[in-house]
């Protein structure tokens, strides 16, 4: 199924029947009543789902950061770690409590503009999957990110930079984390998240907006550490928002450059 098709468009995947829409094609006609800024909370799933559910639903410069509002000479927002050191995004602790640290770590992960990056992309696939998945998965995700109907449908451009003048900002914010199974070299975990995705730019039409998803991730311990083999998603729980006044878009742009993204989750 190509990711610049209709908004009705839908793809399952894992054993959860996942459900996700893709962002509305560019001229398409829109459903009377929708909200506009439908099309861009559907997209956040998108990029979180895409490893697993297009390869799920056949079974049997960087792009990342690129911005046009950088200033020359500044320095780019560096990931954060609580204590100053390298944050843990490996060799999880073989127990209930390492299996959710890894689940919110590779949430974060899976969810970074880091992914629009095809050698970072690499680099995070071989980090969060089983090698078996990973392998299953690569191809799928490659044909995704280099689709030019994707990239443009989330206003980006056609090598996946982000536009002069804007900062893409592609984030994962994990809110908490519950083991529904557990046993020896299995583990299920649920992370509730809220996401934060678009581009914080003048006149963009895809502004940083926030969505709320929980994710179940099944992990097996392979090699000395806990690895992702199948995930679902739904929308929600969703929190009732607070009558705040939305930051202009030079401001959204700041923040992003000056907050560095965590790499770590808990």
């Amino acid at each position: 199924m190509s990711p610049d098709g209709p908004q009705d468009d839908e793809l399952y995947g894992g054993s959860g029947q996942t459900r996700t829409r893709l962002p509305e094609s560019p001229g398409a006609a829109r459903r009377p009543g929708r909200s506009p800024s439908r099309s861009l909370v559907t997209v956040v799933g998108v990029v979180v789902l895409l490893i697993a559910a297009i390869a799920f639903a056949n079974r049997g410069g960087d792009a990342s950061g690129g911005s046009g509002s950088e200033s020359a000479g500044k320095p780019a927002a560096a990931p954060t770690a609580p204590s100053g050191t390298k944050p843990v995004a490996s060799g999880f602790g073989h127990d209930e409590q390492g299996a959710q640290s890894a689940a919110a770590n590779y949430a974060v992960q899976l969810g970074s503009a880091d992914m629009f990056d095809k050698a970072k992309r690499d680099g995070i696939v071989d980090d969060v999957y089983t090698p078996s998945a990973a392998d299953a998965r690569r191809g799928d995700l490659d044909k995704v990110y280099s689709s030019e109907g994707f990239l443009t449908g989330i206003g980006l451009n056609k090598d996946g930079s982000a536009p002069k003048g804007s900062t893409f900002v592609s984030r994962t914010i994990p809110v908490g984390t519950k083991m529904t199974a557990y046993k020896g070299d299995t583990a299920t975990v649920s992370i509730w998240y809220s996401s934060l995705f678009g581009l914080a730019g003048e006149g963009t039409q895809n502004p940083v907006s926030e969505s709320w998803y929980t994710n179940s991730y099944k992990l097996r311990w392979v090699d000395g550490d806990w690895k992702v083999e199948d995930f679902s998603q739904k929308d929600g729980p969703v929190p009732v928002g607070r009558d705040q006044r939305a930051s202009t878009a030079d401001d959204m742009a700041k923040a992003v450059e000056e907050y560095g993204g965590f790499s770590y989750a808990r």
